[in-house]
């Protein structure tokens, strides 16, 4: 062996060193290359990975995430359908929503929009909009109503707080069309999970987690198979599903079979 070919085999282990400290380095910096999904942020870090040990298990849980489509193509296509698809409903929908709007001034309240902080894509907070369906203050009176559905959700379908304007407005999904605002935003998609609130995501089950690995939608196939009726733990298997299953045929089906939804009221309130 000569003299050449000794060193540099000698100095491999050193190059290999080299390369880990300085990835380590990176890293420290803040310069690391991995996936968005191992670096929480907004409410979800707030609320979930306020420790070290959390923050690890959670990351680890994005990490064996279902993957489901996410081919450039796939997430242009479905952002060129969000906004052609909020802007024509929305275009089409506007004289409902001015009359909404009036009666709510006249009926209720506090302004006709009523806007509420949401978990999204990755954790990432945004201000969600929705006509206003309660009363002033609801929120500090829940404690007074009984939660009917398991798990971390709040659901009754004969809230007290609820106007009855507001009820008509729910039962018909109406109050759920200026979200369309959020998509034309970015904040959602026509298709995806529905979004959650910070305090139903601090306790959600590591599993559950995985639902905010894309980004939320207006409708999804809990919203389409029933809703309400669903239990919690069947409703997060179905957001699994189509976090697993996304393509562009799952977000047409949903499409598609929305309207019956909407028309059968099953589950809405």
């Amino acid at each position: 062996m000569t003299a050449s070919s000794s060193s540099a085999i000698q100095s491999a282990p050193v190059r290999r060193k080299r390369k880990k400290s300085a990835r380590r380095a990176g890293q420290a910096a803040g310069q690391s290359s991995t996936s968005v999904l191992d670096r929480p942020s907004g409410v979800l870090e707030e609320t979930i990975v306020a420790t070290p040990k959390r923050r690890a298990a959670v990351k680890e849980t994005w990490r064996i995430a279902p993957g489901g489509n996410r081919s450039r193509l796939y997430l242009a296509t479905k952002r060129a359908l969000d906004v052609f698809g909020a802007t024509a409903i929305l275009t089409l929908l506007s004289p409902l929503l001015l009359a909404v709007t009036a009666v709510l001034l006249v009926t209720t309240r506090g302004r006709p929009i009523f806007v509420q902080d949401r978990v999204g894509h990755l954790g990432r907070s945004f201000r969600l909009y929705k006509f206003r369906t309660m009363i002033v203050d609801a929120e500090r009176l829940r404690d007074t109503v009984e939660n009917q559905q398991e798990g971390p959700v709040f659901k009754n379908d004969v809230d007290p707080r609820i106007t009855r304007f507001g009820r008509i407005l729910r039962r018909t999904s109406v109050d759920e069309i200026p979200q369309l605002l959020n998509i034309l935003k970015g904040d959602m998609s026509l298709t995806g999970p529905r979004p959650p609130i910070a305090e139903e995501v601090a306790k959600y089950e590591p599993w559950q987690r995985k639902r905010l690995s894309v980004k939320p939608g207006l409708t999804c196939l809990w919203q389409v198979s029933g809703r309400s009726e669903i239990a919690f733990y069947r409703w997060m298997l179905m957001d699994l599903w189509y976090v697993r299953h996304q393509n562009l045929a799952t977000d047409v089906m949903l499409l598609l079979r929305t309207p019956w939804a909407v028309l059968s009221r099953r589950g809405a309130y």
